[in-house]
């Protein structure tokens, strides 16, 4: 037992040295520990001398200013410069709506002055909607290039020729403005009269049109113009010197209202009237025309008279038709039925034959017209009852 117990208390000789090895080691200071602090204080002049040499090959550093923030004054100016002025959400006072074929060489001229005059007219709050009834210059070019300085300056084009009437109800349509002006784009119409127009709506009035008093026309367009109107003022009941003067002014409310379609556009002004609206006219300045030439000849005439007899019709009996056809058909079927029963009184009364009396017959025409005109009246009774008005156009392109 003793032998065990000393093999357990005695350790092996390397463990014995080990022992010694630690004990020594920790009542000494660390060689280790000295080596590294020396060998640290003499590498700290060694490390700054060589980062010394290698700042000094090295090329200079540039001077780093601070950011220079722009200020928003700049940055607007910045954007100024490089966008044209943007009016997308801005209200709109006026709108002048220009229809123009082939009117090339006045657009940059007539657009000049319009910005000139709406910029206080309409304070700088407007739009200027240009319909291109189908040119075939370089009329939309041009305009195209007024739309990219100023969004202001917007056109519409159609693919054909469809009149000014259809211009003008496509423009209408487009119109945002509480106050809307038409005019030619040939500068015949002069811009400087829109605020004498706007004023004018002041008074009360809903139309306010132009009077050429003064015009700068070939004789054979003034002298037809003159008669035209004239009868178009007795057959109207609205006492106007000019209908077809193309420089305009309209209130809103006016040609949201107004149904504009085939040559109706001479006729604006009594439409205008029929629908309760206050009509007015002041005289304008007239100038001769520059560039090209008129698109308008004699036949404008002759189409206005019959224009002229649709507009009585579709105004004053366009809801009531049976009494334009059944008024006309009744007399002329009473007509025709008294003559009738006068030469059948004298044939009974043996004074006379009906073989050789050709008033029978113009009489029983009569009767038929009558009956037909009656029936008319019914037919339009019921297309007007039914009927609802869709009038498309094909449009081109918008801007």
């Amino acid at each position: 037992m003793a032998e065990e117990e000393n093999k357990q208390h005695t350790r092996p000789p390397h463990r014995q040295n080990q022992r010694r090895f630690d004990r020594r080691r920790s009542n000494s200071p660390t060689r280790t520990d000295t080596d590294s602090t020396h060998k640290d204080a003499s590498s700290q002049p060694d490390d700054q001398k060589r980062s010394q040499e290698r700042t000094a090959n090295l090329p200079p550093k540039p001077l780093v200013q601070p950011a220079k923030h722009p200020s928003q004054q700049e940055k607007n100016q910045n954007v100024t410069q490089s966008h044209p002025p943007r009016h997308h959400n801005s209200p709109v006072n006026v709108s002048v709506v220009i229809p123009l074929l082939n009117e090339e060489e006045s657009l940059p001229e007539l657009a000049a002055q319009l910005k000139k005059v709406l910029a206080t007219a309409a304070k700088e709050k407007y739009e200027v909607i240009f319909i291109d009834d189908g040119s075939t210059d370089g009329s939309f070019q041009v305009i195209r290039e007024l739309n990219r300085k100023d969004n202001r300056f917007r056109a519409i084009r159609f693919r054909r020729n469809y009149g000014k009437s259809a211009a003008l109800a496509v423009g209408f349509a487009e119109a945002k403005g509480e106050v809307v002006i038409t005019m030619d784009a040939d500068l015949q119409d002069d811009p400087a009269e829109i605020p004498h127009l706007i004023d004018k709506f002041r008074e009360g009035y809903d139309l306010v049109s132009g009077w050429k008093k003064k015009r700068y026309d070939p004789f054979h367009k003034t002298v037809p113009s003159r008669f035209f109107n004239f009868v178009t003022s007795k057959a109207s009941g609205i006492k106007l010197h000019d209908f077809n003067c193309g420089l305009k002014g309209y209130r809103k409310e006016v040609v949201k209202a107004l149904q504009v379609y085939g040559e109706m556009h001479r006729y604006l002004p009594a439409l205008a009237h029929w629908d309760g609206f206050r009509v007015t006219e002041i005289p304008v300045t007239h100038h001769a025309r520059r560039f090209g030439k008129s698109k308008f000849g004699f036949s404008r005439f002759f189409k206005g008279f019959l224009d002229l007899l649709t507009v009585l019709f579709t105004t004053r009996y366009v809801k009531r038709p049976l009494h334009l056809f059944g008024t006309a058909g009744t007399l002329l079927a009473l007509i025709g039925f008294c003559t009738d029963t006068y030469l059948t009184i004298e044939w009974a009364l043996g004074k006379t034959s009906l073989s050789n009396r050709p008033l029978a017959l113009f009489g029983v025409a009569l009767i038929i017209v009558g009956v037909q005109l009656i029936s008319f009246g019914l037919i339009g009774e019921l297309l007007v009852k039914n009927s609802q008005k869709n009038v498309e156009y094909s449009v081109r392109e918008r801007i």
